[in-house]
């Protein structure tokens, strides 16, 4: 394709690292190689990098991944100086500049620093650098954390609304069962947006010693950027030369049909970018009236409520089985919404003893699941 296109490669410890935990120079240089020349070529490019902590348990002689999380962010400290060390060092040999990026949750949490992530990386892009972004695992709290960069990954292609994401790993493809073990497992070359639901592939486990990601997590991260209109690819990582190829139609790896982008950056924040504290269960009339109707979710609706949260939190709206919906941003409180739950909106102020919003989440701060 020769039209400049937005890019982001995912690729995890396994690729980066040898069994042994030793850095897999050859590989690393291979990667910068391709993504310089995707630079070259006019496109912009992103690499969500992984590899942090295994990078430090060499640098360290650890035998294993540590447990304890503030063992785990110190060693992550030390190896992300390291790995931003032979980045720096094998681009630059390339003329071609890089700039560190580390996220935590929290920033995508928050509008108005998800707004300044967005410009940055944009920003970064028109000056023709390669922003390296890894999760800031040193100071990133376990409620916060995106829990592995499959889901990091996607959350920034989302963002930066890429035309791709690559998401390198260590089989060359999705197939139906773990090839290693089972002979008869079956390649999957494309997933169709329809198809997604009634994928069934193994997906079990959590990735590999130095890792955390397992198959079941690049999923989620497929489901994340193709909803948000980003074509997602699962290929080899030990051969990252495959993108350019992949980019120039060539049938590598697993490809994941893009849905098209048809909802606002707004609303892909409220859906991606934000955790969810609680949870409101809606009657079936105001189910239809959200999904079918495209309204606003009134207190009349709401049957039942879960979590504790305050006004402009995310909530997951549920119906009366417990199936999620929806999501939004709330105009109340946990404890307010117990007290106006299944009364009309205009006797709010008379509940509450003050005047609010006519709606528990107006429908521009509203999303509906597929």
């Amino acid at each position: 394709m020769s039209e400049s296109q937005t890019i982001v490669i995912k690729i995890g410890t396994s690729s980066l690292t040898k069994a042994t935990g030793q850095i897999a120079v050859a590989t690393i240089a291979s990667l910068v190689e391709t993504l310089t020349s995707l630079r070259s070529d006019g496109h912009r490019v992103v690499l969500v990098s992984s590899g942090a902590v295994g990078v430090g348990c060499a640098r360290l002689n650890l035998k294993e991944r540590p447990r304890k999380i503030a063992v785990k962010q110190a060693v992550a400290a030390v190896g992300q100086g390291r790995l931003m060390r032979i980045y720096d060092d094998l681009f630059s040999s390339l003329q071609q500049p890089i700039a560190q990026v580390l996220l935590t949750r929290r920033e995508l949490m928050e509008r108005t620093s998800y707004v300044n992530a967005f410009n940055t990386f944009i920003a970064l892009l028109e000056l023709g650098v390669i922003p390296i972004v890894n999760e800031n695992d040193t100071v990133a709290i376990d409620e916060l954390k995106f829990g592995d960069n499959d889901t990091l990954s996607a959350l920034v292609a989302s963002l930066i609304e890429a035309d791709w994401l690559f998401i390198l790993t260590d089989v060359d493809r999705l197939y139906s069962a773990d090839p290693r073990l089972n002979p008869d497992a079956q390649p999957i070359e494309l997933v169709g947006s329809a198809e997604f639901k009634q994928l069934q592939v193994e997906a079990g486990g959590n990735g590999s010693q130095w890792g955390t990601g397992g198959m079941a997590t690049k999923l989620a991260a497929a489901r994340i950027a193709t909803s948000s209109g980003v074509r997602t690819v699962i290929t080899q990582g030990k051969q990252p030369q495959n993108i350019l190829q992949i980019i120039q139609g060539e049938p590598l790896g697993t490809q994941f049909e893009p849905q098209s982008r048809a909802d606002n950056a707004r609303k892909r924040w409220i859906n991606y970018g934000l955790i969810p504290m609680g949870k409101l269960y809606l009657d079936r009339g105001a189910v239809k009236a959200i999904c079918q109707q495209g309204k606003s979710l009134l207190p009349a609706g709401i049957i039942k409520i879960e979590g504790d949260f305050v006004a402009s939190d995310a909530v997951q709206l549920c119906d009366g089985e417990g199936r999620e919906i929806g999501r939004g941003l709330v105009n109340y409180s946990s404890t307010e919404i117990t007290q106006i739950k299944g009364h009309h909106s205009e006797k709010i102020a008379q509940i509450l003893g003050y005047e609010g919003a006519d709606t528990v989440v107006h429908r521009n701060n509203l999303i509906i699941k597929d």
